[in-house]
């Protein structure tokens, strides 16, 4: 094999390789069930309360919207739109940078980080309940 065939075999085992991390965009889009209903208000507590946990910076706060943004070493970069409401919330792709976004699709790391926001604000939400619960007793 000679040494050019060798190097278009190897770009092409990493171009494979790196397109298996790229999965289709997750985009969670939460209708609120819980057990009492909550407001508005409640909602983007969550929103802000696990955004800071989750080491996200706010880029904007307005009624309904909330703009977050977060960079992991130095390099991956992704910032997201978060419209909510009492009914419900959603986390929706704003930007990226070193994520491979191509085509609604993106590095899987994106989606972990997504991912966990959801299920952290949907707990964040639950824990607030719990203590509700517990002012009224």
């Amino acid at each position: 094999m000679g040494p050019l065939l060798r190097s278009l075999c190897i770009a092409t085992a990493l171009l494979t390789l790196g397109a298996c991390t790229s999965k289709p965009l997750l985009t969670p889009n939460e209708q609120l069930h819980l057990a009492q209903p909550v407001s508005d208000v409640q909602v983007k507590k969550a929103v802000l309360v696990t955004l800071k946990k989750r080491g996200w910076s706010v880029t904007r706060n307005d009624p309904g919207l909330v703009q977050a943004e977060i960079e992991v070493r130095n390099k991956f970069f992704a910032a997201v739109d978060i419209p909510y409401s009492a009914s419900g919330y959603q986390i929706r792709y704003r930007d990226s940078r070193e994520m491979g976004y191509h085509d609604g699709k993106i590095h899987r790391n994106y989606n972990r980080w997504v991912h966990a926001l959801d299920r952290n604000i949907l707990r964040e939400l639950k824990g607030q309940q719990a203590l509700d619960d517990d002012s009224d007793e």
